[in-house]
């Protein structure tokens, strides 16, 4: 498996790329935005690792210049902390983000996780076993994994179809929190629930009728203190 590292920190690649090596990772390298578009072209890694506050061209339009034609996973590493940050970089197609200073650890069980997602899928086994499910104006196509709003394409990172597809795919059942987490991020992060809010605030503004703050949904539902339900 290839991974791209970007970051202008010489001492964070070179650690992260013996560490990654040694795990049996193939890396590649790029101190700025630049040379991150450059390589995620030529070398088309499985994963990208993104700084947000490399010189020139930035993490985030690194973000959104690769999500234009790839869907690889795009992990953020960078040292913003704040909210506000996190919410664009999701916005801009990232997967996931982790603030420096990281334990390793974390960010191989985060590199698993994204990995996992990508190399099996979603889990099916629910209510929907319909190639296209439909709902207002939305299309679900789960063969083709496209969505089709007012027949115009909408655009979903990796985590967000996978957020959508467990929900379709177990239409009018309950499906928990702790299984959308073990699912997406995996079991070392059943208890992180504000990624679930996160994401599920993002879907609904792409494809609930009514997305204003205090509308109620019509498909994407809560189930408070336990989960969340798709229903047409």
């Amino acid at each position: 498996m290839k991974i791209l590292i970007a970051d202008d920190d010489p001492q964070i690649l070179r650690a992260l790329r013996i560490t990654l090596r040694a795990r049996g990772y193939d890396v590649v390298t790029a101190a700025d935005g630049t040379g991150a578009i450059n390589a995620a072209v030529e070398e088309k890694p499985d994963l990208l690792m993104v700084d947000l506050g490399m010189p020139g061209m930035g993490g985030l339009e690194v973000i959104e210049a690769v999500r234009g034609w790839s869907s690889a996973p795009i992990l953020v590493v960078s040292g913003r902390t704040g909210s506000a940050d996190k919410v664009e970089a999701l916005d801009a197609g990232a997967d996931d983000y982790v603030t420096k200073p990281f334990a390793i650890d974390e960010l191989l069980a985060r590199i698993r996780a994204l990995t996992r997602r990508v190399g099996t899928g979603a889990a099916g086994g629910g209510a929907s076993d319909e190639p296209v499910v439909t709902f207002g104006d939305v299309v679900v196509d789960l063969a083709a994994r496209t969505v089709l709003r007012g027949g115009d394409p909408v655009r979903l990172t990796p985590t967000e179809w996978q957020f959508l597809e467990l929900l379709v795919r177990n239409e009018g059942r309950l499906v928990t929190r702790q299984q959308l987490l073990a699912e997406i991020w995996g079991s070392a992060h059943v208890t992180d629930t504000g990624y679930l809010r996160l994401y599920l605030s993002q879907l609904r503004r792409k494809l609930e009728p009514d997305a204003a703050v205090g509308a109620v949904p019509r498909h994407l539902i809560t189930e408070p203190g336990m989960g969340y339900r798709f229903q047409r």
